[in-house]
């Protein structure tokens, strides 16, 4: 019978002074800790009024806007805003409408005419289509572009920036939804540019393919568990920094530890 032995090894010692450094700029506050005392601020959200001292009611990051002040919660639900990237699941199919689990409070509403028509094809949308809404997306469909595998974390670690599509060198392509639903899906081939948006691939996946994405959601897992910000580059440094060890032993504590310390760094080494 096979038996899985684990053997203390000596670590490799990173320094990670700069990037503590570079922390201890932040503000974050835990509930109870007195923002200011100055009057001349607005109180946001996440904040209360206590004896004249504005004070924070939430752990997580204090955000000035001009003499607004706010503290954004380290772990919270997804609150969206305009122009965010987010992957969701069909829970309920209603009239002209789909409800959809985005990891917010409450569920998001998909509508009918905002669905791109198979072809590109650009008319209202009629009684027919409504009645053929489920041949489209149905209960528990992952608006997604066809086969992958959906990796749910906190949508606070997800890094804000102009584009959350991203296709990685090491042949998949990934999404980072701004709700914290990280999406991986091998990077498709030519498209054609008359399906008006409208794509689903359902071809088999090879093992190569297979492989490099389970190599990415061990990852995702991996910078999760260690609160790392995710974006394209401290993805791909994490890909990188993982090609020694085998998929399966990725979230090995250890070994999850020496892959994380080694993307921290080579992201401290990048900004300098």
């Amino acid at each position: 019978m096979a038996a899985d032995m684990r053997l203390p090894t000596i670590r490799k010692q990173v320094s990670l002074s700069s990037s503590l450094s570079a922390l201890d700029g932040k503000d974050l506050v835990v509930p109870g800790d007195v923002i200011t005392s100055d009057t001349g601020f607005m109180r946001g959200h996440g904040t209360y009024m206590d004896e004249e001292k504005l004070t924070a009611s939430v752990a997580g990051e204090v955000e000035r806007v001009n003499k607004l002040i706010c503290v954004r919660p380290l772990k919270t639900r997804f609150n969206g805003e305009v122009g965010d990237v987010v992957v969701g699941r069909i829970t309920e199919v209603q009239q002209k409408r789909w409800k959809v689990e985005t990891n917010s409070r409450l569920d998001s509403v998909l509508l009918l005419s905002s669905v791109n028509l198979p072809g590109g094809e650009l008319r209202r949308r009629s009684a027919e289509d409504e009645l053929t809404m489920r041949d489209y997306l149905q209960e528990g469909d992952l608006i997604s572009l066809g086969q992958g595998v959906l990796v749910q974390l906190s949508p606070s670690l997800i890094k804000r920036q102009k584009t959350h599509f991203h296709n990685l060198p090491c042949g998949a392509s990934i999404i980072l939804g701004n709700n914290g639903f990280v999406w991986l899906y091998p990077t498709p081939g030519h498209q054609d540019e008359e399906a008006g948006g409208y794509y689903t691939s359902l071809e088999p996946v090879s093992l190569s393919d297979r492989e490099v994405i389970s190599r990415l959601r061990n990852c995702l897992l991996a910078l999760g568990a260690h609160k790392v910000l995710l974006y394209d580059t401290s993805v791909l440094y994490c890909y990188e920094s993982s090609l020694p060890h085998q998929i399966k032993d990725i979230l090995k504590p250890e070994v999850m530890e020496e892959i994380v310390m080694m993307t921290r760094q080579k992201l401290v080494e990048l900004e300098g």
